[in-house]
């Protein structure tokens, strides 16, 4: 049994999805592991690291025709006919995204395709939870990056030049990515308020020492499986006006807000641009998907009415050694849904009596599974 691992050619991504790591949990499944030359470089894994943990390192096509492939990015077309007949990818999907016309052409392929963002939140599959993994990364780096275009500094000093007060920091939408966000700022030393549509998120807001931000909001926004659902009209509409208010007094702001299936809820208005602090910054992590503040451009920085606001679409891929090792864990632990080892043979195993199973595979048998058909 072949394990490949593909270097990642989209614009912008650095990780990959296995590392020395993960290999040396992977060989005692009774897999080759076969990485493609180069596939770490981004992330300051080179070829002979690869090799040490005792994968072969070998050609593109080679990596590609294994009989499980892994990656992180949904394939590329480029990608797409270096896959054969039979091969299980396991990857992100972008299933709100580019993934739906992918699909349609792993399945005319018959690649079949497992698509890691659709892996159910239930306790079991947690291990797998790419989603969750790369949103702390993504949640850390936010402040980082905030703290890089901010011209200031985020903790209170005492100096013999004089005293400086600590920074107000607010968080948007308090997910992992915003948790891990909360955590960042604090260490930093600045003072944090963070907001969510969920209520229940309120005594995780607090354990972390950061301020509840209270909106007087009735509706509650919480949905299936720990996501936020959309409010209604006028609880939006609630929300943007009282944000536009308490954003004034913010010199930093991280926005996570995001509704799978659905354009990124806007929370920061231009107007509320328009009234915060010039030098501010704003971090829109939903810029991919339109942006809690429209004035946000995709994997641009740009100041607007003298606040920064940056867009990076994939900040995990900014720290990209350590999301790649939360990413291929993910990976490895996936792979026990499909490996069977008995005795000296190890066979691939695809039961669609597991649910995870049955709700992340996109792909099979020369059939496109996602969505589900409502019965």
């Amino acid at each position: 049994m072949k394990v490949g691992v593909l270097k990642e050619i989209r614009e912008g991504e650095n990780r990959v999805a296995a590392t020395p790591d993960s290999i040396k949990k992977l060989l005692p499944k009774g897999v080759e592991v076969l990485v493609e030359t180069g596939a770490g470089d981004h992330c300051s894994i080179s070829d002979p690291l690869y090799e040490a943990a005792g994968a072969k390192v070998v050609s593109r096509e080679e990596a590609a025709a294994a009989d499980i492939v892994l990656k992180v990015q949904c394939p590329l077309e480029e990608e797409l006919s270096l896959l054969k007949e039979g091969t299980l990818l396991i990857t992100m999907i972008d299933p709100f995204g580019d993934g739906p016309d992918i699909m349609d052409k792993l399945a005319a392929a018959k690649v079949n395709c497992f698509g890691m963002e659709l892996v159910p939140r239930i306790t079991r599959a947690q291990v797998m939870d790419v989603l969750s993994s790369q949103a702390n990364v993504g949640g850390y780096k936010a402040v980082l990056e905030a703290a890089h275009h901010y011209t200031k500094m985020f903790p209170m000093l005492m100096t013999a030049a004089g005293s400086v007060p600590p920074s107000k920091c607010m968080i948007l939408g308090v997910g992992v990515a915003g948790l891990q966000a909360i955590a960042t700022a604090r260490r930093l030393g600045a003072q944090v308020e963070a907001f969510d549509v969920r209520p229940e998120v309120k005594e995780q807001i607090l354990s972390l020492g950061a301020k509840f931000l209270e909106l007087g909001i009735d509706e509650s926004g919480s949905g299936s499986g720990g996501y936020a659902k959309e409010l209604s009209e006028e609880s939006k509409q609630k929300q943007k006006d009282a944000l536009t208010r308490e954003l004034a007094r913010a010199d930093i702001v991280i926005t996570t807000a995001l509704i799978p299936g659905r354009p990124a809820p806007e929370l920061v208005t231009e107007e509320a641009v328009k009234n915060m602090k010039e030098g501010s910054v704003i971090v829109d992590m939903a810029a991919a998907r339109g942006g809690n503040c429209p004035l946000s451009e995709a994997d641009k920085v740009v100041v607007k009415h003298g606040v920064t606001l940056i867009g990076h679409t994939n900040l995990p891929s900014m720290v990209p050694n350590h999301s790649s090792l939360f990413f291929a864990r993910n990976l490895v632990s996936t792979l026990e849904l499909f490996l069977k080892k008995e005795e000296d043979k190890t066979t691939l195993t695809v039961d669609f009596e597991d649910e995870i199973v049955d709700a992340a595979m996109v792909c099979y048998d020369g059939k496109r599974r996602w969505p589900k058909q409502e019965s």
